[in-house]
């Protein structure tokens, strides 16, 4: 039997887990700088509050959550669902976790999802992140606007995968 993968909205509660997905997407690059831990962990305190400061302020409706395979914590979504357009704002998993099949799931999921919805998923990819820019075209994902830094990916409804759906847990329901 496969493991079942679910969202739970993430509470005040989640917070030093959630620190401990967001440093670790940046693992790699602080590695590079020669900063002493008491600099590197003050530096991503200041970036992981401006980031949640960001998408709460430009995506005011979104949800935040974390994924949970098998109920155990795995990784964090933020997604808007707004009338014209799905956007898949963030996505982070554990280390241990990429590269599993959880991202190409829950992904799926929230193709599925737009598609009912008759809505583009969007998703915005660091540009020199190859791998990640990979993921998403092999998912069916086309650029529809080059940025700077950044390009805006689109993935059209009539692209769907295989359809199922993400079981949602209430607050304070995590485990049941």
């Amino acid at each position: 039997m496969g493991s079942e993968l679910s969202l739970r909205p993430a509470q005040p509660a989640d917070e030093t887990f959630l620190r401990r997905v967001y440093a670790s997407t940046r693992a790699d690059e602080l590695a590079m700088v020669p900063w002493t831990p008491e600099e590197k962990a003050a530096f991503l305190d200041m970036q992981f509050t401006a980031q949640k400061t960001d998408y709460r302020a430009r995506f005011p409706r979104s949800e935040h959550s974390i994924v949970l395979v098998d109920e155990v914590e795995v990784g964090r979504v933020w997604i808007d669902r707004g009338e014209d357009e799905m956007r898949l704002i963030d996505i982070a998993l554990l280390p241990e976790r990429r590269n599993s099949g959880t991202g190409t799931t829950l992904l799926r999921r929230l193709q599925a999802e737009a598609s009912a919805a008759d809505r583009p998923l969007r998703h915005s990819v660091y540009k020199q992140n190859t791998g990640a820019l990979r993921f998403y075209q092999r998912l069916g994902f086309r650029v529809v606007e080059d940025f700077e830094t950044y390009v805006l990916m689109e993935w059209i409804p009539d692209r769907v995968p295989e359809s199922s759906t993400i079981r949602e847990q209430q607050p304070g329901k995590a485990g049941s």
